[in-house]
């Protein structure tokens, strides 16, 4: 399996949040991290994670997906929480 992070920007009309949100939960091992940023480990590629969120999304919002691997750095979150992302950055 791998990790991904997951990025979205909902502008007017829509922002459907909550259909997002939905349609993630088919994923066991996921962290909603900030606002519109997920952190998911799937075996699924990152263009299926695109897609399957795709029928939420408006003409005029983004998103973005990418392989999470090796070096990261953040800054306010919990000792549980960096626990969990070095674990999955080391995939």
């Amino acid at each position: 399996m791998a990790t991904y992070i997951l990025c979205y920007d909902l502008h007017t009309p829509g922002q459907k949040y909550e259909c997002i949100e939905q349609k993630l939960e088919k994923y066991g091992t996921k962290w909603k991290f900030q606002q519109s940023n997920w952190i998911i480990e799937t075996s699924d590629s990152a263009s299926t994670i695109r897609d399957l969120i795709s029928s939420c999304l408006d003409k005029n919002d983004k998103t973005f997906v990418a392989k999470l691997s090796g070096e990261a750095a953040w800054r306010g979150y919990s000792d549980k929480a960096a626990t969990w992302l070095k674990k999955r950055l080391k995939k």
